[in-house]
């Protein structure tokens, strides 16, 4: 299980960091780090609106992956294997029965005869 949450942790590493350079590289209000790649230019390979149509949906697929990511990871970090311990199969003794003992007097005060 060890490979497999080491798995899950590089995925989700990857997929941050497409996310992240997803979100750079999508045109927003203004031309802003997008535009530097060409997807404001209308003949670019993606075609007019296809790049932003591209990069939002891969922005979705990376983000569900991550998601994914982060759900397995914690999935196997709540697991817990209970291994038996030392005294896995023994039993506790009975507890031995108490004899009432008679009321102690506090040697401070004076015997007072009945």
């Amino acid at each position: 299980m060890e490979w497999f949450k080491t798995l899950l942790i590089v995925l989700q590493v990857i997929s941050a960091l497409a996310v992240i350079l997803l979100v750079l590289l999508q045109q927003g209000k203004g031309a802003d780090m997008g535009a530097a790649f060409g997807s404001g230019a209308s003949g670019s390979v993606f075609g007019a609106s296809g790049s932003a149509n591209f990069l939002s949906h891969a922005t979705a697929i990376f983000a569900a992956v991550f998601f994914i990511c982060t759900l397995g990871i914690t999935w196997l970090g709540n697991k817990k294997e209970v291994s038996p311990g030392v005294l896995s199969g023994t039993v506790a003794p009975a507890p031995a029965p108490v004899a009432p003992t008679a009321p102690v007097q506090d040697p401070s005060k004076p015997a007072v005869p009945k």
